[in-house]
């Protein structure tokens, strides 16, 4: 499990790096921050996945399993990458809210992580393209063959 889920944030890192770089960004250390955060999310998502994965496909063909492995590590990668951008994001406007805890901070937490996670959407996925489009893949075939 931990082999596989540094192996997945690997992935996460160096495409999400690839990106940046070859988009122009400013500096190396944003270009850094940004991948880490793709690291984080990658290897944070990688048991969940893969537990789901596992538990949707039990007992099923090759190819079931290897479409649970290829949905649910797409999607759970991606929302939890998305949910630490929010984080990320709302800590930074956070300067700028109510005192925690009022009804004013709740509407902006909610506003706020929610157009977090819609500029992820937006901006955040190209990260993955178009060594993502490769990757997954080959990770979910690898997963779902090791789970027979």
């Amino acid at each position: 499990m931990l082999v596989g889920g540094l192996a997945w944030a690997s992935f996460g890192l160096s495409t999400a790096w690839f990106r940046l770089s070859m988009g122009g960004w400013e500096t190396e250390a944003s270009i850094w921050r940004v991948a880490v955060l793709f690291a984080a999310g990658a290897f944070l998502a990688f048991a969940p996945a893969l537990w789901l994965a596992r538990f949707a496909s039990a007992g099923r063909t090759p190819s079931v399993r290897f479409a649970a492995h290829l949905l649910f590590l797409a999607t759970v990668t991606v929302a939890v990458t998305a949910v630490l951008f929010a984080l990320v994001y709302r800590g930074y406007y956070a300067q700028w809210h109510e005192e925690m805890f009022t009804y004013v901070w709740f509407l902006q937490f909610i506003f706020t992580s929610a157009s977090a996670v819609y500029q992820f959407a937006v901006l955040g996925l190209r990260a993955y393209l178009p060594f993502g489009l490769v990757a997954l893949p080959v990770f979910a075939w690898a997963l779902s063959r090791a789970t027979r």
